[in-house]
């Protein structure tokens, strides 16, 4: 096997303590990446002992553990295995401006074999770092990893596309959507096609709606400085909840092979556009306000520190979209998610058609039919009606559940794993990204002419009274 680096600029950062590390600490637990060489690199004040601690705490039970709820995974075992307790104590951590070129090649003559750069850095650094990049020899071979919001819009996506592209070849980029760890992906796509009950009916004829629900009992929880820039369109729905989109709406691949994989979401987000011309009639946005949570009480968004009340950052935010293929043609398909909402709801709904006649005297079918998939714990369920107990006449809603069975690896492992296998499947495509900024634009331009309102909503509501889901 040959020898790898993982090199991860912001290493000091949240999402690198809080989900990168452990989701490496469990890779290397099972066995996997021998050899790795972990290098952190940041501007931050750090020597090799500090960074050395940081990854110890991440590998072991306290970072896994925090990884694991995070996800909505099951909970590890407590402890790490020698071999990610051996690259912890190898790790190295190289004080670094990222966006200097010559800190950057001196950072890269730290390296050996072949090597992965994880950008853990906010859009706008990410950018200005692969420019430095540009007067560095890369090593053959080098992958480049890049977390979400990719670009700012359709424009600057194909701006930093073309600048990522100078640098190494589209197969050597992974642009990280944890949302497709490997058990989601096959999770959705062996229950529609693995399946004749359910592939035949998932279409126009049959299927009244589809929605896709992230609802989070978290509240800004201390990252402001990155989503108080973002929001809830572009930190999730312009990204993961489009994706999960992709692969309920997809036709299916001839294999799972990546090049085949990824064609077919491409196709599907083609298709995608805004249910109607007016983005204020098919989209919404809110905030919260104060309230109580869990038991405890919450600040007003806008007084949340690090937070520019002025600036209208959205923390809920729904949208309702066409896909115009021949499968779904006429189907709405309503995208939803929001922080600080008190009924935590992951999910995706598919709501099926009335049956077009029920005989005459049969009473009680008021629910339509609606299969569910659940994110974080994983799992399925079928809602129907049948003659209930009494009265034989009378059809009560009755709900069939499965577990999906949980994946070797937490998110972020899968994306590692996908990383070092040299395997794109589970990464964003250059031109998926571009048509997600697509789909979305006619809305954030409306938003930010101020044409939708603001809603507010107290922190552990439901949300807005006037769901775009209702």
């Amino acid at each position: 096997m040959t020898d790898q680096t993982l090199i991860i600029l912001g290493a000091t950062g949240d999402l690198t303590g809080r989900l990168l590390l452990p989701g490496l600490g469990a890779l290397l637990t099972a066995g996997h990446v021998p050899g790795l060489t972990l290098i952190g690199a940041a501007t931050d004040d750090w020597d090799d002992a500090r960074w050395r601690q940081r990854v110890h705490d991440s590998f072991g039970a306290r970072g896994a553990r925090a990884a694991a709820r995070s996800a909505g995974e099951p909970t590890p075992p407590a402890g790490a295995a020698p071999a990610a307790s051996d690259v912890a104590d190898r790790a190295r951590f190289v004080r670094t401006d990222v966006t200097n070129t010559d800190d950057l090649r001196r950072l890269l003559g730290e390296a050996r074999g072949k090597v992965a750069i994880f950008f853990a850095l906010p859009p706008a650094v990410t950018a200005r770092a692969c420019e430095a990049l540009l007067d560095v020899d890369l090593p053959d071979g080098t992958r480049l990893v890049l977390e979400k919001p990719f670009g700012t819009g359709s424009e600057s996506a194909a701006e930093l596309n073309r600048l990522i592209n100078r640098l190494v070849p589209e197969e050597q980029v992974h642009r990280v959507d944890h949302f497709l760890g490997k058990s989601t992906v096959l999770n959705i796509l062996g229950l529609r096609f693995a399946n004749r009950i359910f592939e035949p009916v998932l279409d126009a004829t049959h299927v009244e709606s589809v929605e896709i629900v992230f609802d989070e009992n978290l509240a800004l929880e201390n990252r402001a400085g990155y989503y108080d820039h973002a929001g809830a369109l572009a930190d999730m729905i312009q990204s993961h909840l489009l994706q999960i989109l992709a692969l309920l709406a997809m036709e299916a691949p001839f294999t799972l092979a990546a090049a085949e994989f990824r064609d077919r979401k491409a196709d599907v987000l083609r298709a995608t556009r805004l249910w109607s011309d007016d983005p204020a009639q098919c989209s919404q946005r809110a905030r919260y306000t104060a309230g109580e949570l869990d038991g405890r009480r919450l600040p007003s968004y806008a007084d949340e520190p690090g937070v520019d009340p002025d600036r209208g950052t959205e923390t809920l935010a729904e949208l309702v979209l066409a896909v115009d293929t021949w499968r779904w043609a006429g189907v709405p398909f309503r995208l939803r998610s929001g922080k600080a909402v008190g009924d935590s709801r992951k999910e995706a709904v598919i709501t099926f058609k009335r049956p077009p006649r029920v005989p005459d005297g049969l009473h009680g079918h008021d629910q339509p039919d609606r299969l569910r998939i659940g994110f974080g714990p994983d799992h399925v369920a079928l809602d129907f009606n049948i003659n209930g107990p009494g009265d034989p006449f009378v059809l009560d809603p009755v709900t069939l559940e499965a577990d999906f069975g949980a994946g070797d690896l937490p998110p972020y492992g899968e994306v590692l794993r996908g990383v070092f296998d040299d395997d794109p499947t589970l990464s964003v495509r250059a031109d998926t990204v571009e048509q997600c900024w697509r789909i979305v634009e006619p809305v954030l331009t409306a938003w930010r002419a101020g044409t939708v309102p603001l809603l507010e909503y107290p922190a552990g509501s439901p949300g807005p009274k006037d769901s775009l889901l209702d």
